[in-house]
């Protein structure tokens, strides 16, 4: 088992202050983004809105999120060690390896299975793990 990511919130205060940390971040990456397509200034007032910017943050919070990678087995005895969180699995359960991010203070796990594409089911469960957890605290 390994883990990829730095960032496990331990409570939501903790949740809360890493996003907004990230706002300025979000707001300077899309203006580079927008300069590097060459918006001019009334093309970027029309189309950078406040909601581009919260999707690049949300993507940075999600981007940053600590996730183990094991097998099936290791999955289920972490989740034997953890029988009150919640559980939400995507994927094929068939399939020999798991991806989980944890969130202690909601008492909530997400998952995505694989066989053989670690990276993308990474990627899949920051998502995942994003919209089932911790978009409604934002």
């Amino acid at each position: 088992m390994h883990t990829q990511g730095r960032f496990s919130p331990g409570t939501a205060d903790d949740a809360h202050e890493r996003y907004e940390e990230l706002g300025p971040t979000a707001q300077t990456a899309v203006r580079e983004a927008a300069t590097a397509m060459e918006f001019g200034k009334d093309e970027y007032d029309d189309r950078v809105t406040s909601e581009v910017v919260e999707r690049v943050r949300n993507a940075l919070f999600a981007g940053a999120l600590e996730v183990r990678v094991g097998t099936r087995e290791e999955f289920d005895n972490w989740l034997a060690a953890h029988p009150d969180y919640e559980t939400h699995v995507i994927g094929n359960e068939n399939v020999d390896q798991v991806a989980w991010h944890a969130a202690p203070f909601a008492e909530t796990v997400a998952a995505a299975t694989f066989a053989n594409r670690e990276r993308a089911a990474v990627e899949t469960l920051r998502r995942q793990a994003f919209g089932r957890i911790y978009r409604d605290l934002f």
